[in-house]
């Protein structure tokens, strides 16, 4: 993740999706308007509140335990979204407010243009279909979020005071989904339109960064691999990472040339790694889509020269939605090249155990949340260790990510856990920083 959510430090959670809650949120918000030195003009911290206008319907329709469920996948996606988006040097703390209602802050130097473009890319990420853990057809949610700048004059109350106000005035307009607390919509600069010129432009001039997150054997620290991770500077809008720059692409309909790209350029450039380390790629929705995956893959890697054995590809649930059988299938032919196959995010919302059974994968990669609160909650530990034995008897290797401190190192550790990666032992790098650590 890109930084440490001030809410995986914080005294109270809630219960249902393991943000932080109402009162939590208070403190943060609190806390960081007593450190913002006075002697600064503008406030480097921006809100943004989250509804989400179908969750009563959704309980009505499908039961409350289906609405459960779709809130704990938008924090989650929330929480994933805020840590890939976020700038690294800064905090954030992201709250379920009650309800439909979610909160995120964030304490960075932010123009209002790109706050705005955040809420916009946050919302589409929202919208996505979700898993009725119920079964059945997938459901979606439709976001609508207020934004404000905090200023030396707010204190918590007046934040949500405000930004209620903005979604009470959306509600009830039902025209907008982004709205400031001025009343006002800010020029992002950039049409989606243009975005996905830019996004094509960039492709064509090798401006999409290929970073790499070490990834380590917990026994003995050794260094195993790392994951491929793509970002894009934006000369207007700033960073983007991953997930979102696949929405641009998506809306673009360049999902397969983006991802074939990023796969072509981390291959080249883990081309002169030691022999024992691994890549880790992820593989999206569309590339499973074709039929011809495998082979293409494959042929792309004999191209650079990268040993099919020695790259991990790595699938979240999202992937398997739509046709789980033809998955299966392209999954099985991968494997038939020597490819690993790595069930990504595992822990994250409500993770169907169906396709542990099902799908022929090597490995799972327990969601960064799992953390939250496991030194302190033994409802926590209990579930970490259930799945890693589950796993064991799969004969699964279990790699956690988003390890942040030496205690919850020690804790997987000593639950058996194999591998890990997270900001404990590094940040994502620039392949030559990478290859420096090799």
């Amino acid at each position: 993740m890109a930084s440490i959510p001030s809410d995986t430090t914080g005294d109270t959670r809630d219960a249902l999706t393991g943000l932080a809650d109402q009162s939590q949120a208070r403190e943060t918000i609190e806390r960081w308007l007593a450190e913002w030195p006075r002697d600064t003009i503008a406030c480097p911290m921006h809100a943004m509140m989250i509804t989400l206008g179908r969750i009563d319907t959704v309980n009505v329709a499908f039961g409350e335990s289906a609405g459960d469920g779709a809130l704990v996948e938008v924090a989650q996606r929330i929480r994933h979204f805020a840590g890939d988006e976020l700038e690294s040097s800064s905090a954030w703390t992201a709250a379920r407010l009650g309800g439909g209602n979610f909160l995120l802050v964030a304490r960075q130097e932010c123009s209002r243009e790109r706050w705005q473009w955040l809420a916009e890319a946050l919302a589409d990420a929202i919208g996505m279909p979700i898993a009725n853990p119920e079964g059945g057809a997938s459901l979606r949610l439709w976001p609508r979020i207020a934004l404000m700048r905090v200023t030396q004059n707010d204190d918590p109350d007046s934040v949500l005071d405000r930004l209620s106000e903005v979604a009470a005035r959306m509600r009830d307009s039902a025209r907008r989904r982004i709205d400031w607390s001025t009343g006002d919509v800010a020029r992002s600069g950039r049409s989606n339109q243009q975005l996905e010129a830019d996004l094509l432009a960039a492709i064509d001039r090798n401006e999409i960064e290929i970073l790499f997150q070490p990834q380590y054997a917990l026994d003995d620290d050794r260094l195993i691999g790392a994951e491929a991770l793509a970002r894009w500077d934006h000369p207007v809008i700033g960073r983007i990472g991953g997930g979102t720059l696949f929405q641009v692409a998506e809306r673009a309909d360049h999902v397969a040339h983006l991802s074939r790209h990023i796969v072509m350029r981390a291959l080249e450039k883990a081309l002169h790694w030691p022999e024992h380390l691994q890549l880790s790629l992820n593989i999206t929705p569309q590339d499973l889509a074709a039929e011809n995956f495998a082979i293409d893959f494959a042929q792309m890697a004999e191209k650079t020269g990268f040993p099919l054995e020695r790259i991990t590809l790595e699938i979240v649930e999202q992937v398997l939605l739509a046709d789980l059988d033809r998955v299966c299938r392209v999954l099985e032919q991968l494997k038939l090249f020597g490819i690993c196959i790595a069930l990504d995010d595992f822990g994250a919302g409500f993770c169907n155990f169906r396709y542990l059974k099902v799908l022929p994968i090597d490995s799972l990669k327990l969601d960064r949340s799992m953390l939250d609160g496991v030194l302190d909650d033994e409802r926590d530990r209990a579930v970490i260790r259930a799945i890693i034995a589950m796993a064991e008897a799969l004969d699964l290797q279990v790699l956690v990510e988003g390890v942040e401190t030496e205690e919850q190192r020690e804790f997987v550790r000593k639950e058996g856990c194999k591998y890990y990666q997270g900001f404990l032992r590094a940040k994502p790098m620039s392949a030559s920083a990478f290859l420096s650590l090799t």
